[in-house]
């Protein structure tokens, strides 16, 4: 069965981006198991620990991304370097990720057969 890649590059709660993208995982992840998410850029944000959404009037979909587990959801890999810049290295995520240099998932990237963006 094909790979495919999701791809979070985008900031949780600015857009509707994030949470789709959550959705396409969790309903792709009931017909295959042969996915990987990577989390790069401003996406590296949707996976912070303590967030307060209702505050600008949104929905809490981060929670959910613990369900990845038990979707068998296990090759989830965040860019190092997106954490460092936005000086978030040190602070707690919401499921289990391989941290990666932006080389390593570059050569991640090219495992899958497909890549969608959120």
């Amino acid at each position: 069965m094909k790979k495919v890649g999701f791809v979070f590059s985008s900031a949780p709660h600015g857009s509707a981006s994030g949470r789709e993208g959550l959705d396409a995982v969790l309903s792709t992840s009931s017909y295959s198991e042969n996915l990987a998410l990577f989390f790069v850029g401003d996406g590296v944000l949707q996976l912070l620990k303590g967030q307060a959404p209702e505050k600008v009037l949104c929905r809490d979909y981060i929670s959910t991304f613990k369900m990845l587990s038990l979707c068998d959801v296990e090759e989830i890999y965040v860019c190092q370097i997106s954490l460092e810049e936005r000086g978030i290295a040190s602070l707690p995520i919401v499921v289990d990720a391989e941290i990666k240099s932006p080389q390593e998932i570059g050569q991640l990237f090219e495992h899958c057969d497909r890549l969608v963006q959120f």
